[in-house]
């Protein structure tokens, strides 16, 4: 049954919401191989062996949102705050393209310390600086005429996950003064603006259930984003969900090969969070049809303070350490790590 609504999926790039939950209730570990070998092969037919790299910056974990299951989150006294000046996030891409990175990610808590002025000067000066370079920003909910300044400056892609395409859900995971009408209503103003789009879930984030996980992907079918960021939920010892379960290792594989057959040129991710559930995480997940990695281009003094969930991976490691290590890693299962801004097609 299930191979038979992966084969559909593949023909048609769409299946009802109740295959969906049919397909994600009753696979098993031989139909995610199958899966994982169709995606693959599309990956290869559109990137060929190729993986993108991205530099990350996280450049402030100061956060006006108390979401509850981010470390970051207002509510947590424990966190040590920082913030990078400009001149430090322009190092840090600096030192990236000496490495070979081509796509810099300035990501941070919602932290209105940063004047939109001040955000658009600093993408200027990035892509002054390194002209054949993009400019990713993950900087959360802001007005239309905010992203359209930053685009306005330079600004190429924009990662909002979207957290969960069910309403009721959506306010499980968030305070009351959150909205998920606003969350959409974002994503929408990122894709009229022109940016390539990203949006994406924690798969196993408390109370979601495999019906959400369905409407997810009808969204995604929807949207068609550029971009899809899925790793598993990981709980972090100062949040409410401090005690949940983490998400299903297997099922983020799973839903990383469907994403690549639904959106056979999408960007997509191994993240971190799929590495720090299983120490081969990330080159499984490019196995699955992934074929982004993001590593750590932050000052390694604060980059343990940017601790979105516990224990995760790299924060200790020098930028040239990521770099060399994801080489070895992509080249230990026949890929290589490609020095360009890796566009959606």
């Amino acid at each position: 049954m299930s191979k038979a609504l992966i084969d559909k999926l593949n023909k048609d790039k769409h299946l009802e919401k109740e295959e969906w939950v049919t397909l994600l209730s009753g696979y098993t570990d031989d139909d995610r191989a199958y899966a994982a070998g169709i995606a693959r092969e599309i990956s290869n037919s559109r990137f060929g062996n190729k993986i993108f790299i991205r530099g990350i910056v996280e450049f402030s974990n100061i956060c006006k949102n108390d979401c509850y299951y981010c470390g970051i989150r207002r509510s947590n006294t424990n966190v040590q705050r920082y913030r990078l000046t400009p001149d430090e996030i322009l190092d840090c891409c600096d030192e990236g393209y000496e490495l070979g990175f081509r796509t810099f990610v300035l990501q941070s808590g919602e932290d209105k310390s940063y004047t939109n002025d001040t955000l658009c000067d600093i993408v200027r000066r990035i892509k002054a600086a390194h002209p054949d370079c993009a400019v990713t920003l993950s900087l959360g909910e802001l007005t239309y005429d905010e992203y359209k300044a930053l685009r306005e400056a330079g600004a190429d892609r924009y990662l909002l996950r979207h957290e969960t395409a069910d309403k009721a859900h959506y306010e499980k995971l968030h305070p009351a003064e959150m909205s998920w009408d606003d969350r959409m209503e974002c994503l929408k103003y990122l894709k009229e603006l022109g940016y390539q789009t990203g949006a994406g879930i924690m798969v196993g984030s408390p109370y979601q259930t495999m019906e959400c996980i369905a409407e997810d992907m009808l969204f995604f079918e929807s949207f068609k984003p550029e971009m899809i960021g899925i790793g598993p939920f990981l709980p972090h010892k100062d949040t409410p969900f401090r005690d949940e379960p983490k998400g299903s290792y297997e099922l983020t594989l799973f839903l990383l090969s469907l994403c690549r057959i639904i959106l056979p040129d999408v960007l997509l991710p191994a993240t971190t969070a799929l590495g720090t559930i299983r120490p081969n995480g990330r080159e499984e997940g490019v196995k699955a049809g992934a074929n982004v990695i993001m590593p750590n281009l932050s000052p390694t003094a604060v980059r343990k303070k940017y601790m979105l969930y516990d224990n995760k991976i790299c924060t200790g490691d020098e930028s040239a350490q990521c770099r060399g290590c994801l080489e070895m890693r992509m080249k230990s299962i026949g890929y290589e790590v490609a020095v360009s801004r890796g566009d959606h097609i």
